[in-house]
């Protein structure tokens, strides 16, 4: 079925407004592009930080969202491998709202776009690309993150053997992923933490050790865990992100005297302790921001074959290799944006946040 003219859009009408229903139609294609009617969007953080902080935000009324699944409506100029009807899933692109997911209707670059295979839902592919693409940033790339060989290119399955990775908030949705891509890459010792309740699940993903949250939160735990292997720790990736949790992963890397072992995050660096918590312990470390936009030209290098390699009936979701974050539906469609916001600022575990734009 093509784009109508209009449909509707949940879009932020003006800074410092909340999330208002209303109609917008789309430009054309352009060469490369496909039209997608879109099915389920996840709720991820730098929504509601898009709409409180007003970043990324060139214009307004403004769409958010970058993070969705659903069907091809219609095929662009150049675009060959995807027809109307097929089942998607994809990052939307900041910034850009006619490529925004808080919506009915986006177009999108079709290199950017997966199809979703047959053993999970639309709400379940709705959740994949964005936390998996910060995931992929922290792991594999060579400018900002840590240089690994991907799982898909000759030896990357084998980058992690005899090495440790302690990924702080297993039970998130960048941790659960981290999980993944870790044993993907052939980590010998995979160390997270969360509640005890998440524990069977990040087990299942690919978890040697989960560590109780509530009461083995020490630098010493997690050191523990990894000299228990006799595999030296390579990288912390935190997922949650905040002072707190960055000051711990660097005194993690420091009782395992990790040698070229650094802390990534998905949230700038802290200030606070941190920066001189990096300089005063007994090896050398820093904190590193990663950006995981999967649509930036410096990326694509890494975004698409990730995408590839996620989708599809041969794929790593296909061949039960890689599992989606169980989703939470928040009922009532767009006009339930701010409610799934509010979710997700709350703070969820175990499960993403998911909306369906035509409810």
């Amino acid at each position: 079925m093509p784009v109508p003219e209009k449909f509707n859009a949940a879009v932020v009408p003006e800074p410092g407004a909340q999330n208002i229903v209303t109609e917008r139609s789309l430009a054309p294609l352009e060469d490369g592009e496909v039209a997608i009617r879109i099915t389920a969007t996840a709720i991820n953080p730098v929504d509601w930080k898009m709409r409180d902080y007003k970043v990324f935000l060139s214009s307004y009324p403004a769409v958010l969202g970058s993070d969705a699944a659903g069907e091809i409506a219609e095929v662009g100029p150049g675009v060959s491998g995807f027809a109307p009807g097929d089942r998607v899933f994809f990052q939307g692109i900041i910034g850009k709202y006619d490529a925004s997911t808080f919506q009915q209707y986006c177009r999108m670059p079709a290199a950017l776009v997966a199809k979703t295979p047959r053993n999970i839902t639309d709400d379940e592919a709705s959740g994949v690309s964005l936390a998996s693409v910060a995931v992929l940033t922290a792991f594999y790339d060579t400018e900002t993150g840590h240089g690994l060989t991907p799982p898909w290119a000759p030896a990357g399955d084998k980058v992690g053997e005899g090495k440790s990775i302690v990924i702080l908030g297993g039970s998130s949705s960048v941790g659960q992923y981290a999980i993944q891509l870790a044993r993907l890459s052939g980590f010998s010792r995979i160390v997270t933490n969360s509640s005890a309740a998440h524990r069977a699940h990040l087990e299942a993903l690919g978890a040697h050790v989960v560590l109780d949250r509530a009461t083995h939160s020490a630098p010493e735990d997690f050191a523990a865990a990894v000299t228990a292997a006799g595999a030296p720790l390579a990288l912390v990736l935190d997922a949650i992100s905040v002072e707190s949790t960055q000051a711990l992963g660097v005194r993690v890397v420091h009782a395992t005297r990790a040698a070229g072992a650094h802390v990534y995050v998905v949230q700038p660096p802290a200030g606070g302790e941190v920066p001189g918590l990096c300089a005063s312990g007994p090896v050398a470390t820093s904190v590193r921001g990663v950006l995981g936009l999967g649509s930036g030209p410096k990326l694509r290098y890494l975004s698409e074959p990730l995408m590839a390699h996620l989708g599809g009936e041969d794929g790593y979701i296909a061949r039960g290799l890689f599992r989606p974050n169980r989703p939470a539906v928040v009922p009532g469609g767009l006009a339930a944006v701010e409610t799934a916001l509010a979710k997700n600022k709350n703070g969820v575990s175990g499960e993403k946040v998911v909306i369906r734009p035509w409810e």
